[in-house]
């Protein structure tokens, strides 16, 4: 358990840092990486997600060839990272995914996917 809160209170620091990293809150694009991802908006960090998954995928297909696996955590960390900052920059946390990932929890993945199509039907219903 101990490591859970750990890795909770880690990515409530890292997103802390980012969410300092906003316009509003003095971050400056021409001094920090992130703050020039927000600033450029939507599309910067969004083009950035889609490429740490590619490498993400990549490292993984790797390793099945006898690549080093640990690149994928460090592809992994990547990723989270960039998608952490659009959480930040749409106004959730982390603490919004793990939320969702503890109500999952215990349900079937065939289940969830089934529940969503249902879902997503009744609100294009007239």
């Amino acid at each position: 358990m101990s490591e859970n809160i750990t890795s909770q209170d880690a990515l409530a620091r890292l997103a802390a840092v980012i969410e300092s990293r906003k316009a509003s809150n003095g971050g400056d694009p021409q001094a920090s990486y992130v703050a020039r991802l927000l600033h450029k908006g939507p599309d910067a960090f969004l083009k950035k997600i889609g490429e740490e998954a590619t490498e993400v995928v990549m490292a993984a297909k790797d390793a099945d060839h006898g690549g080093d696996a640990t690149k994928i955590v460090y592809e992994v960390a990547d990723l989270w990272f960039h998608s952490m900052i659009a959480l930040a920059y749409y106004g959730l946390t982390p603490a919004d995914v793990i939320a969702e990932l503890q109500r999952r929890e215990g349900t079937s993945g065939i289940e969830e996917k089934a529940l969503r199509k249902v879902l997503a039907r009744e609100a294009e219903a007239p």
